[in-house]
């Protein structure tokens, strides 16, 4: 028996970042965010008991003379512009790859704005992201969720295509190729997908492929975790998602020698730790032999 955690699953530089900047300011006292500090239910409920306070936007608007912090997902300029109105000092940690891509968007809209022409993101409406890159627009970025979207461009004039950073970069090449085809030069294509999510899925699919059955852990709000979860079921049919180790499948474990487990960009590799720790004494409980730890 095997039970093997993804060496490339867990925490990316970005949530890694935000989530070390928000820690050592704890340490002064509490401190409010504007959603969830990263999409893993868990690990956002170990931070607020260190005194992380999750406020909606909303909320923020009301918030005065205290401290915020913006996650890795970056916010609009809307959020700036409220928390200088409310005295508000703010612990940034939009991760860098975002910040960069929000200035692009926001330099694009400028120019497209003199040209009649549009903004395109391929994201998922609503999702904390692209609602801060929509923002650098003024909410005139058009999002494109799917192909099924593409009739809602006007390639009569120019369009520029940007991504959430969290996407597909098989589904965007897909969509930027059939918007060359629609608009030709009219049509600019930015790849701003993170090479980091990027690059998990050829690894993902090749780590599925090892094991009998995979553990996918990752917060359901997690748009990134969904996807790579699809990924590797696509693969390997025994894939179950679980959200923490109170969701392991075991009696679906019974007749498994190999199993793996991975996670999203925003699932902490304790988490992972844990339940392979849970899944081994479950095995060893139920005497299975030959049960090896010694991967990673």
């Amino acid at each position: 028996m095997i039970i093997e955690i993804d060496k490339n699953s867990g925490f990316c530089f970005g949530v890694v970042n935000a989530i070390t900047k928000v820690e050592e300011e704890l340490k002064e006292g509490k401190i409010y965010c504007v959603g969830d500090i990263v999409h893993n239910n868990i690990e956002v409920d170990r931070l607020e008991k260190k005194g992380l306070i999750t406020i909606s936007h909303d909320e923020l608007y009301k918030l005065k003379n205290t401290k915020i912090a913006f996650r890795a997902h970056g916010e609009p300029p809307s959020s700036y512009q409220i928390s200088k109105q409310n005295n508000l000092k703010i612990v940034d940690t939009t991760c860098p790859v975002v910040l960069k891509l929000q200035h692009m968007i926001k330099n694009a809209y400028n120019k497209m704005s003199l040209e009649s022409g549009t903004v395109v993101i391929f994201g998922k409406r609503g999702h904390a992201e692209v609602i801060g890159l929509v923002g650098q627009t003024n909410g005139n970025a058009l999002v494109m969720e799917s192909i099924d979207d593409i009739d809602k461009i006007d390639f009569t004039h120019k369009v520029e295509l940007f991504s959430q950073t969290t996407k597909s970069l098989r589904e965007f090449n897909k969509i930027s190729q059939l918007m060359k085809e629609r608009g030709g030069a009219n049509v600019t294509v930015h790849d701003t997908i993170c090479r980091k999510v990027a690059n998990r899925i050829p690894e993902l699919e090749e780590f599925a492929k090892t094991h009998k059955a995979i553990l996918f852990v990752s917060g359901k709000k997690s748009s990134n975790g969904n996807q790579l979860y699809k990924i590797c079921q696509n693969i390997n049919p025994n894939t179950y998602f679980l959200s923490g180790e109170n969701e392991i499948p075991y009696k679906s474990l019974d007749n498994v020698d190999s199993i793996g487990i991975s996670g999203a960009t925003s699932t902490p590799r304790w988490l992972m730790e844990i339940v392979k720790q849970k899944v081994f004494e479950y095995l060893n409980n139920n005497e299975h032999t030959n049960i090896r730890k010694d991967k990673p």
